[in-house]
C-alpha cells in the first residue's frame, strides 16, 4: 500500500495543524489523516499503513497528549506486532514553560513503538532548538521532529517542510493514477 497514515492527537488544535500541513506537503491524495480521539478504534487500522506519522504534543511533566494514553496503555496489553512498519513521529512542545522535558512524548511513542517491532525513522537535529532537557533526543538528534507554535510558530512550516525533506528516503513510492 502506497497510502500514508497520519495518526495524531491535538488539544489546542496545534499538532491538527501540524498533520494536516504534513498532509498537503506530502500529498492529500495519499495520506488519511485520523484524529486519535475521533477518529482511531484500534490497532488495526494502523496496521493497513506501511508507513505511518504519528503526532503528539508534550503535556506536563514529559507526557503524552490525553487522546493517547489509552491507545498506549492498549499497545501494551494487546502488543500488537508492527514487524515491517516504518514510523516517524513529530509533535509539539514549549521550550519556556517546559523546557526540561521538551517534547519528550515523542521519546514515549518512539520506545512503546520500536519495542512492538517498527523502523522508526525521521530523526531531526537539535540545532536552532533551545531546551534544558528531552526524552526525544538520542545521539544528539531528536527521534522525530519537534516543533514549537506557542514560541517559534515562525519557523514551524520551515521545520516541516525540512523534516519532509528527511523523509522522501522512507516514503513508500505513489501509486499510479
Amino acid at each position: 500500500m502506497s497510502r500514508i497514515g497520519i495518526f495524531y492527537g491535538s488539544s489546542s488544535g496545534v499538532t491538527k495543524a501540524a498533520a494536516e500541513k504534513l498532509a498537503g506537503f506530502l500529498g492529500e491524495d495519499r495520506c488519511d489523516l485520523y484524529s486519535m480521539e475521533e477518529d482511531f478504534v484500534d490497532f488495526d487500522e494502523m496496521l493497513d499503513y506501511d508507513f505511518l506519522l504519528f503526532g503528539c504534543s508534550t503535556w506536563g511533566s514529559g507526557e503524552v497528549q490525553n487522546d493517547w494514553r489509552d491507545p498506549l496503555l492498549d499497545l501494551d496489553n494487546d502488543k500488537p506486532d508492527f514487524s515491517g512498519k516504518t514510523i516517524a513521529v513529530f509533535g509539539a512542545g514549549d521550550y519556556v514553560s517546559h523546557g526540561e522535558q521538551f517534547v519528550s512524548a515523542l521519546g514515549i511513542l518512539y520506545d512503546k513503538f520500536k519495542a512492538r517491532g517498527a523502523t522508526l525513522v525521521g530523526s531531526f537535529p537539535t540545532e536552532g532548538y533551545t531546551y534544558k532537557y528531552s526524552f526525544a533526543e538520542r545521539d544528539g538528534q531528536f527521534v522525530g521532529l519537534p516543533f514549537d507554535d506557542i514560541n517559534e510558530a515562525d519557523k514551524t512550516e520551515a521545520r516541516l517542510q525540512a523534516w519532509v525533506e528527511v523523509l522522501q528516503a522512507y516514503l513508500p513510492e505513489a501509486e499510479e493514477a
